[in-house]
């Protein structure tokens, strides 16, 4: 039986999401509902995918609390501090990028903070974080650079106020991030650059056959799914040599 999905929102993202699902076999989006909410007689999922809006956050939250409904969350710009609200059984995974690259950025972005402060550069090291968005994205930064900004200061051991973060919102640009640490010596840049829309569409059908698949309540990450595919990147070859 192929994984159902049902689609809280009606936008570029949803849309390319069903056109990612519809020639698959392993999966099939059953709905798409837009500002009519979750309010409707819905058919039962196995997992939902909210790519609607922020103000709509807080409802799709409830509904899924409800129905038992496994919810994963690619809108950005939403207040987090509802996540507290979730029931004891609830699973949830935030994502605010889909990519996988993007999720080796914020593991890289934590290793350069500590670069920074290792003692091994230049005593004064700055760090920032820039996002390139399309005119149209409404958040800024987006989501993702408040993340990789979080994961640089973390790394530095710094407040996440003392990382410059810059958005650019230019023409139809799908996204691109860069994590920097530059000194009077040297400049490192890790960037991140999504072609087409598709990255996000395929990320989002694998985070959601991920939560999905998962038995434990609680809420997760697109990090937590990343970990066992790259933690041994990070870690370097085995005993056996490089898998």
């Amino acid at each position: 039986m192929p994984l159902t999905l049902g689609l809280l929102g009606r936008g570029r993202l949803a849309t390319t999401i069903g056109e990612v699902a519809a020639p698959r076999d392993d999966v099939r989006v059953a709905w798409s509902v837009g500002r009519e909410g979750t309010g409707a007689a819905l058919e039962a999922v196995d997992v939902a995918v909210d790519v609607s809006a922020a103000e709509a956050v807080a409802g799709h939250l409830a509904w899924a609390r409800t129905t038992g409904t496994p919810l994963v969350i690619g809108t950005t710009g939403w207040d987090t501090d509802l996540l507290a609200g979730l029931g004891p059984e609830q699973r949830v995974l935030v994502a605010p990028n889909f990519s996988l690259g993007l999720a080796l950025v914020l593991r890289l972005a934590r290793v350069l903070g500590g670069y920074a402060v290792s003692g091994l550069v230049a005593d004064e090291v700055d760090l920032a974080v820039t996002d390139t968005h399309h005119r149209h994205k409404v958040d800024a930064p987006s989501g993702t650079a408040l993340v990789l900004r979080d994961a640089l200061a973390a790394g530095a051991g710094r407040d996440r106020s003392t990382v410059q973060t810059t958005s650019l919102r230019l023409g139809g640009v799908v996204g691109e991030h860069e994590v920097v640490a530059a000194s009077a010596l040297e400049t490192l840049t890790v960037r991140h650059t999504a072609h087409r829309r598709d990255l996000f569409a395929t990320g989002a059908v694998t985070a959601a056959r991920w939560l999905a698949g998962r038995t434990t309540p609680g809420l997760t990450t697109l990090d937590d799914l990343a970990e066992d595919h790259l933690r041994r990147l990070l870690d370097g070859p085995t005993e056996e040599g490089p898998r």
